[in-house]
Order: structure tokens, then sequence, then C-alpha cells
């Protein structure tokens, strides 16, 4: 063996080869034209040892911008949150550290217990009747969502209305997922920090399957959702909300206002930054909608002997039943990421979550106002809860290199984005941001902009 840690030796592959009737491992490409395969070598570095490989990533990793170092404003859907050092403990535990529901599901109890658990917090946050075991992210659950509120129709209806306050990289998935069965995909303009409700209205018909809104929104603005859930349900269409659950401490939640489907990411829950995922979605539904929802569900029962117990009580990806029934294909749960935001929940309970949503919000607006001291022009004034938008002047990707030179990460650069958004920088506070380094930030910001 050369490397220690590949376990097939040579003996093994010749083995191999020989059961399946191969001379050699090229053998296995020949079905592969031979024009477009790869004839020289590959042009890659000699394999380091392990001392020196871990020497070179190590200082690869230094120049990591990390913000237990360097503060962060930077937000727009990865969010530095405190996380309960319980969280790291519970989920390195040999029981969860490779979870995945076993298809003898019962066996585990465990595992049944802890996803279970995070469906019925989830529920409680939102206000909706159930949830299901987890989704990969919160933009996926949001096409899910779509698709589900289609499939509700029997395909009678398939326009789907969703505003430009939902996160541009949800409105990307959105549009992936709609191009399969050929819906109809139509923004909705925002009027001011919100979605136009009278261009939403206008745009409403008997084709529309369903309203997408998120709450806050990407810009951190909280949306008016009992005015669009009248008019959706006027039109006997699903009212869809893409909810930070951080949020929903502290907000109404959408249960409240009459929303058919809540969904998002828990991130701020429990999860850390870790360079952008992997993330948790959650999927959040009414009772009558129930056998129409992607993923999984736990229901707790009974045994023989009257001992509390765990079971899968719904499957409905195609891997447990007909396919043609399946109502989504790629619906595996987060279960490591959902155990994850379970015990954050469970570690800060109610008022703990309360206090976190608090902070977020008196720590925003403290930021806010000390920006329009400085002379820095705040874009928006509509209630936000943990970002708002800034308008530099100038380009905000040169305005963030110059807070980076100061030890902060700056916030995020809408005009990359956006086209009439030049200038326009996206900035987020949390808990974990002191007086200090807002006060610091706020001056580097005033600073950098002139």
């Amino acid at each position: 063996m050369n490397f220690r840690y590949l376990p097939a030796t040579e003996e093994d592959k010749q083995d191999m080869l020989h059961t399946i009737g191969a001379e050699k491992m090229s053998d296995l490409f020949e079905d592969i034209p031979e024009r477009i395969r790869t004839q020289e070598e590959m042009d890659l570095p000699e394999a380091a040892s392990e001392p020196r490989l871990l020497k070179e990533m190590s200082q690869l990793s230094r120049k990591n911008a990390d913000v237990r170092t360097y503060p962060s404003f930077l937000g727009a859907g990865v969010y530095d949150h405190y996380i309960p050092s319980v969280v790291d403990h519970v989920i390195r535990r040999s029981e969860f550290y490779t979870a995945y529901t076993p298809y003898q599901p019962e066996i585990s109890q465990g595992e049944l217990q802890a996803i279970f658990e995070f469906q019925t917090m989830i529920s409680e946050l939102t206000q909706m009747d159930i949830a299901n075991s987890s989704m990969y992210d919160g933009h996926t659950a949001l096409a899910e969502a779509a698709l589900m509120a289609v499939s509700h129709s029997k395909m009678k209806k398939t326009k789907i209305i969703v505003s430009e306050g939902v996160h541009p990289e949800a409105l990307a998935v959105l549009d992936t997922y709609a191009a399969g069965p050929g819906l109809t995909v139509v923004r909705v303009p925002l009027q001011g920090a919100r979605t136009d409700k009278e261009v939403l209205e206008k745009e409403m018909d008997d084709q529309t399957a369903a309203v997408l809104i998120q709450y806050p929104n990407f810009f951190g603005t909280v949306e008016e959702l009992k005015e669009i859930e009248t008019m959706v349900h006027q039109k006997d269409s699903l009212f869809i909300v893409s909810s930070n659950p951080l949020a929903l401490g502290i907000l109404t939640p959408p249960g409240d206002f009459g929303a058919d489907i809540v969904i998002g990411d828990t991130q701020p829950l429990g999860i850390p930054m870790q360079l952008g995922g992997p993330h948790c979605g959650y999927f959040a539904t009414s009772r009558k909608l129930m056998r129409k929802m992607p993923g999984r569900l736990v229901g707790q029962t009974v045994d023989k002997e009257g001992n509390r117990g765990f079971v899968l009580t719904l499957q409905t990806r195609e891997q447990h039943i007909r396919r043609d029934k399946a109502t989504s294909n790629i619906c595996s749960n987060q279960a490591l990421n959902a155990l994850a935001s379970s015990v954050a929940m469970s570690a800060l309970g109610k008022n703990g979550i309360r206090d976190m949503a608090l902070q977020n919000l008196r720590k925003t607006n403290y930021f806010k106002e000390k920006l329009k001291h400085a002379g820095v022009s705040v874009v928006h004034e509509e209630p936000v809860f943990n970002e708002f938008v800034i308008h530099t002047q100038t380009d905000a990707a040169a305005v963030n290199r110059r807070l980076f030179e100061k030890g902060i990460i700056g916030g995020y650069d809408l005009g990359s984005v956006y086209e009439d958004r030049f200038g326009h920088m996206l900035l987020c506070v949390t808990e974990m941001r002191t007086r200090d380094e807002i006060d610091a930030a706020a001056a580097a910001l005033k600073g950098a902009i002139k």
C-alpha cells in the first residue's frame, strides 16, 4: 500500500478486476470515447507526507478571517450567533455523529426522538400544526414548498408569485426547480423596503398556486403579512412564508397570520457559519396539507407494554413509496444539524430565544442610529430585525476592503447581485457584537466612506 489511509492493496484491486472479468483498471472506462479521455498524466504536485501536509493546511487556514478575531457585520443568510457549548458535546456523541435514519428506523429510538423534538419546537416557533424532520437548507425548502402548492392544486395552477424581498439565492433555486415542470415564476418588486402590495394584487389570478414572502425579508425589513394573507386567500392560493426562526422569538409567527406553509433555515439556532454550509432547512405546514409535505415525519406512540416510543409516521419520498406517488425525490433530512438546532433551542429555552432576538433587534437599531449620527445614509426607515441597508456613496466592495484593513468584516455588497443597488451595503448585527465593536465599526464606516 502506498498510502495507509487507502485500504485497498494492489492484490485487492487485482482480485476485484479478476472477479468482474477485467484485465486492468482502464478497461472500466472503455465505454468512454477515446478522443475525450485524458491520455497524459495529471498535472498535480507530488503527494506530500502527513506532517508536511498538516503544516501546509494549517498555514492556509490561518488566512481565513475568523469571526472570533474579526468582528463581523456580514449576514445575508449566514449569521454569527451564540451557540451553547452543550451543542457540540451532544452532536459529537457517536450515537448521533453519523446520523441517518436507518431503514429499520424504530431500532434507533434516540435518533427518532431527537427528530421528534425538532419537529415539535419548529411547530411551536412557527405556530403551525406540523413540521417535518428537516430538509437540506432554507432555499431548497422554499422551492419544495412552491412545488407542493402546485401539487395541491392537482397541477391546475402553475403560477408562483414571489417577492423580490426573498433571498436572491433562493430565487435562483426556485427558478431551477420551476424549469422542470414548466411552472411560471413571477417576481413582485419592492415598494421601498417591502413587497409592493398593489403589484402583487394585480398579478394574482386564478392560475396562482402560491405567493412566497420572506419575513423578515432579505433586506432585514419586517413584511406586513396580514394584508398579504388576505389577498392571497381571496384567490384561493396558498400563502408561503420563509422566516428566520430566531426572529420568531419576538415577531408574530406566520401561523398566526394564516400562513399555509412556513419554511426557512435553522442556521441561526446552533449551527456555525462554517464557510456557508451545510445548513438545515425546516418545513412546517397545516394539518390539511400534511400528506403533500415532502420528507419524513416522526410520530409518537406507545408499544404493547404502554411505553412511549417513536416511529416514522409518514415517508413521502421515492425511496419509500411508489415513485409516481412521491412528493419529492431530494428531501433527505439534515439529521445532525437538526439535532444541533434542537439542542440549542432546548438549552436556550423560550426566554433565551426571546432574549437573543431582542438583543439582535436592539443592537441593530443602536447601530442604525450611530451611523446616522456619523452622517452615513440609511436607505430605508421601515422596522427591521437584524439587518438593514446603507448607502456607501461609492463601491461597497472598496469600502469593505478598507474596513478589513482595520480588522472589521463589513457587510454584503448588494451591487454584486442587483444592478440598481450599486453602493448599497447590507449590514448585520447579532447578539455577538459588543457596544465597543459596534462603535468602532460606525467610526470605521464613516472614515471608509469619506
